[in-house]
């Protein structure tokens, strides 16, 4: 098992906010929803934590809000850019520090939480658009070490 005590301040501060990251690359890929997308967000960690065993890794990062500093992007691009290169730098670091199960716990849950965002908010009648599922494949390219697309 994993434990926060296994990562610096500033590297435990990167893996805390990839998930969120990814949720928030997700509600920024499409106009509208953003109450919604805020809530599912909420909402999987608040779901993740009735899963609590499972990892130490996850346990500790779920038991926290979302981590997420929306002034450090100035647009979408910005964050999509950004934010996807911060998501494969934390699962690069798991990989080096973390078991292999905590590693795909992390992984499951940051894609989760795109997933569960982008589909909070029907757009056009779709219950994901196009832009969020290209937003989802971009963070799980990041997450499986494709860095940023």
């Amino acid at each position: 098992m994993t434990a926060k005590s296994d990562f610096t301040e500033e590297e435990w501060g990167l893996v805390a906010e990839g998930p969120a990251i990814a949720g928030m690359i997700a509600a920024t890929a499409q106009k509208g929803g953003t109450f919604r997308e805020s809530y599912a967000l909420a909402k999987t960690y608040a779901e993740a934590r009735q899963h609590h065993g499972e990892s130490e890794l996850l346990d500790t990062l779920v038991s926290e809000k979302p981590h997420f500093d929306r002034h450090k992007y100035h647009s979408a691009e910005e964050l999509q850019g950004q934010g996807l290169q911060r998501i494969h730098e934390a699962t690069s670091l798991l990989e080096s520090k973390a078991t292999p199960d905590d590693v795909t716990a992390y992984k499951t849950f940051t894609l989760n939480v795109a997933k569960n965002v982008a589909a909070a908010h029907k757009e056009d009648g779709e219950k994901v658009s196009p832009a969020e599922e290209a937003a989802i494949a971009a963070v799980s390219a990041s997450l499986e070490g494709g860095g940023p697309a």
